[in-house]
């Protein structure tokens, strides 16, 4: 049941035509992998890891509600394909609020999918069951950091020192996770650090502006990493 819910939620996440479905679906996932994480709820430690996994999302999302509601502010619309426009045909925003709403929004885009400082919980969410790890790594609960980056490029792309940060952050998440990855003993561990380290390359992708590379990356990632957890 939970894990169809999760399904539920991932869908919704990608299918909304505006920020607030999004951040429903977005939350939805939030709460079904701390169900999942701690579903042996008879063993504190798990129960320890489904907390650490909830509260470091919540920081995430913090970022990621300033981000809407300076959008929100700023030009009285959530629709995607609205703001598109407005953006682009706004001559007198102040580039400064944008930078700001890009930043949060990437600071939400953190939280979710695991980049640094925030991404020691994702280690932990191996606690839940195998095939819950299979899906949390494969599908959009942790790339959905990704997919919002990617569908609001149109944001992003006005404020190139906001994809600066994100390249940077993107690039030592990588770095960091895959050497940390090598010293590990218990093979889920090292599955989750290569995924962190995966994420950080599309973040990487994200910042240089190459949003469809990061995007074949987030499919392709999807496939190997969920073959492996199966395996």
């Amino acid at each position: 049941a939970y894990l169809n819910l999760f399904i539920f939620f991932m869908i919704s996440l990608v299918v909304g035509n505006n920020l607030l479905v999004m951040f429903i679906g977005w939350e939805g996932v939030g709460l079904c992998s701390y169900l999942l994480i701690g579903f042996w709820h008879k063993n504190q430690d798990y129960n320890d890891a489904a907390k650490k996994a909830f509260i470091m999302n919540r920081i995430g999302d913090l970022g990621l509600l300033i981000g809407i509601f300076i959008l929100g502010s700023l030009f009285s619309t959530l629709d995607f394909a609205t703001l598109k426009t407005a953006i682009a045909g706004a001559s007198n925003v102040d580039s400064f609020w944008l930078s700001i709403a890009a930043l949060a929004l990437f600071i939400g885009a953190c939280g979710k999918s695991a980049q640094i400082p925030l991404y020691t919980w994702l280690p932990d969410a191996m606690a839940g069951p195998t095939p819950v790890s299979a899906l949390i790594h494969a599908a959009t609960m942790v790339t959905a950091g990704i997919f919002m980056v990617t569908r609001m490029h149109f944001l992003f792309d006005l404020t190139p020192e906001i994809q600066t940060i994100i390249a940077v952050v993107g690039g030592v998440t990588s770095l960091v996770a895959a050497t940390i990855g090598l010293v590990q003993t218990d093979i889920k561990k090292v599955l989750a650090y290569s995924t962190v380290s995966q994420l950080g390359l599309m973040f990487l992708a994200l910042g240089f502006g190459a949003y469809e590379v990061a995007i074949f990356h987030v499919i392709t990632h999807a496939f190997f990493k969920a073959c492996l957890f199966l395996g």
